[in-house]
């Protein structure tokens, strides 16, 4: 099984834009050499993990 070293989970709630939100799906963007992530308050756009932050 491949290890991957994303920092968000599916189901997790994180900080965009100060607004609590939830992933819904991680992907890892090979050409770009980024984690992508969709969320489900908007499953339209997908979000790169240098925009969201944990909740402390």
């Amino acid at each position: 099984m491949k290890t991957y070293k994303n920092k968000f989970i599916d189901g997790e709630q994180v900080l965009l834009n100060e607004k609590i939100v939830t992933i819904k799906q991680w992907s890892y963007v090979a050409n770009m050499k980024r984690y992508s992530y969709i969320i489900q308050e908007d499953s339209a756009t997908f979000y790169f993990e240098e925009e969201l932050k944990k909740i402390e």
